[in-house]
């Protein structure tokens, strides 16, 4: 059973607990003791129902616990002593602030189920979905947020057909947040346009790093351009049998070819994240390697090779992909997001933004 079926167990089950409150307070007061009072099961019911339940069915449970404290007392010959109307007055308040909690509550909800609408909407205007197929190639992209339904986050992705072969990028903002997306935005834009006009990787990857440069400028003192960007280019010209790239500072790519066989593509010389450029000049080499038949490129951020599980041990994607096949590229990035899910024990601590392209 995932994580997420988990959870759903666990809310499933906690909506029966009120239920449980109520009928284990009636059954406390009735096989004790009249100095053994059950109110403490029945001033719990009503606040534990409140942010699991409508607001009808909290009023529902605090007036059953408000009856159930009417039912355990005629035990012993209902009457309105003092300590009587004291533990039904108590269940009624107790009552009546649940209520008034699972209006906020409510509230709460509606808010932020409108950010996360926002929020996806942004991140999908950000980094909207490939093609299935540009040419000979088959794409697959895949974000996985660290926190669950969250959507914006500071990896990205893109693909761009150019005429000079289809033109990819995966990296990683030193952000989060609305400012992380910023320079997403900044760094996205900047790339469609240089693939399409630029010849060579090298230039796209000059073009990025002026278009980080203006924003610095323009936005001088923002969070959103303070830090830098690892990003990796890859370039796949039709028809070739080849791939071209340029790591800026970026885990290295790796090949899976049609037999199993997994090939890292680390770059020869270490090269500066983008943003980093006032320290120093250095030429962009692209850097070539063959791309068989049957193989697929995966690209891919720290968030999948830095995901810790439980006793500290990384997750090493190319020992785990080594000896498998994939029929498709969307298969392979599915098996990746599960089973990072179950090595981190349900969740990652950072995003994980996934790319794969597929040479049939």
């Amino acid at each position: 059973m995932d994580q997420e079926a988990v959870d759903e167990w666990r809310v499933s089950a906690l909506r029966f607990l009120p239920v449980l409150l109520i009928v284990g307070g009636v059954a406390y007061d009735f096989l004790t003791p009249r100095d053994f009072a059950a109110i403490p099961f029945f001033t719990a019911a009503p606040l534990v129902a409140a942010p699991l339940y409508s607001l009808g069915g909290t009023l529902v449970t605090g007036a059953s616990a408000v009856a159930a404290t009417y039912a355990v007392h005629l035990r012993f010959g209902y009457r309105l002593d003092g300590d009587t109307l004291t533990e039904t007055l108590t269940v009624i308040t107790v009552a009546a602030l649940a209520a008034f909690l699972n209006r906020v509550v409510r509230r709460g909800d509606q808010r932020l189920a409108s950010q996360r609408v926002i929020a996806e909407a942004a991140q999908r205007a950000v980094l909207p979905e490939p093609e299935d197929r540009i040419g000979a190639f088959e794409i697959a992209v895949r974000y996985e947020a660290a926190q669950r339904d969250a959507f914006i986050g500071g990896d990205l992705y893109a693909v761009q057909d150019s005429p000079y072969g289809v033109r990819v990028i995966v990296g990683d903002v030193r952000g989060k947040g609305m400012g992380a997306v910023a320079a997403v935005a900044v760094l996205i834009g900047a790339f469609r346009e240089a693939a399409e006009q630029e010849a060579t990787l090298a230039a796209v990857a000059r073009r990025l790093e002026r278009a980080l440069d203006r924003e610095v400028t323009r936005r001088a003192g923002l969070d959103a351009f303070e830090g830098f960007t690892t990003a990796v280019l890859a370039e796949l010209p039709h028809g070739d049998g080849v791939v071209r790239m340029v790591n800026r500072g970026h885990p290295p790519p790796l090949l899976l070819g049609p037999d199993g066989a997994v090939r890292p593509l680390p770059a020869a010389e270490p090269a500066l994240p983008l943003g980093m450029g006032e320290l120093g000049s250095w030429p962009d080499r692209v850097e070539q390697a063959r791309f068989p038949e049957g193989g697929t490129l995966l690209l891919y951020t720290d968030g999948l090779s830095e995901a810790r599980d439980r006793r500290g041990e990384f997750y090493d994607p190319a020992a785990r992909l080594a000896g498998r096949a994939f029929r498709a590229p969307g298969v392979l990035l599915s098996a990746l997001a599960e089973e990072v899910r179950r090595h981190c024990g349900g969740g990652t601590r950072d995003d994980m933004a996934l790319l794969a392209v597929r040479r049939p």
